[in-house]
């Protein structure tokens, strides 16, 4: 079975100079709740790619009478914005595979940075700090007044881009926020969102509007999580 992930675009793109904003959920469901916020709350987003593999889950996802792809992307072009959006979590032997198609595809639609995020230990006192792949996107950093982890360690996706980042000089940055062992993760997703808003020029922020709008993305998310557990373990075991 292959591992390859293909991504089939449904119109055409150009947020040439733009943003690439990763929302696969990982280690929790935070950042796949912020990007999915930010897509509700900010105008003009629009379905303009899914990503597809042999092994992600056999699954449509029904929303509002709508059948979707569990992968998709979701494109602002007004904004430049382009947001990689999962209802489930990959399994761990793709997020090689789902770091290197992202930082492939922004690449090939000439973008200047991806913001991805990640739960992280740490004792730090801010809620989000960030960790960014180069200078350049260390000051963008700074420039959001987004404090940067001095010592940590990033597992899965966020890692990888990371990684990749570094050694090809693209610009990454991921947003860290402490993680919990227990309680929900909209409060967390919304203060992503909030962070993404310093970083993306033009995305929506107001608090009030993501909380509430986030803690009703956990519920569906948690939902599809538990519906397709069934058909992953049929297919890893």
């Amino acid at each position: 079975m292959s591992n390859e992930i293909t991504i089939r675009e449904l119109k055409p793109i150009n947020i040439e100079g733009g943003f690439v904003v990763d929302g696969f959920p990982y280690a929790g469901l935070a950042n796949a709740i912020a990007t999915e916020s930010l897509i509700n709350t900010t105008s003009k987003f629009e379905l303009a790619g899914v990503l597809d593999s042999e092994l992600f889950p056999p699954i449509s996802i029904i929303r509002d009478e709508i059948p979707n792809f569990p992968a998709r992307i979701f494109v602002n072009e007004e904004l430049k914005v382009a947001i990689f959006s999962s209802y489930l979590t990959p399994h761990e032997s793709l997020h090689r595979d789902v770091a290197r198609t992202m930082l492939n595809w922004a690449s090939d639609h000439k973008c200047s940075l991806i913001v991805s995020s990640s739960a992280i230990k740490t004792d730090e006192k801010p809620f989000v700090i960030g960790v960014a792949s180069t200078e350049n996107a260390k000051k963008r950093l700074t420039d959001a007044e987004i404090p940067v982890l001095k010592n940590g360690t990033v597992p899965g996706i966020p890692g990888i881009l990371l990684n990749e980042g570094a050694i090809t000089k693209t610009d990454i940055i991921v947003l860290l926020y402490k993680g919990q062992e227990t309680g929900p993760d909209f409060r967390a997703g919304a203060e992503i969102c909030m962070a993404l808003a310093k970083i993306v020029p033009g995305a929506a922020c107001d608090l009030q509007t993501l909380m509430s709008e986030a803690e009703n993305i956990e519920q569906h998310l948690k939902q599809t999580e538990q519906e397709a557990g069934p058909l992953r373990d049929a297919i890893y075991g």
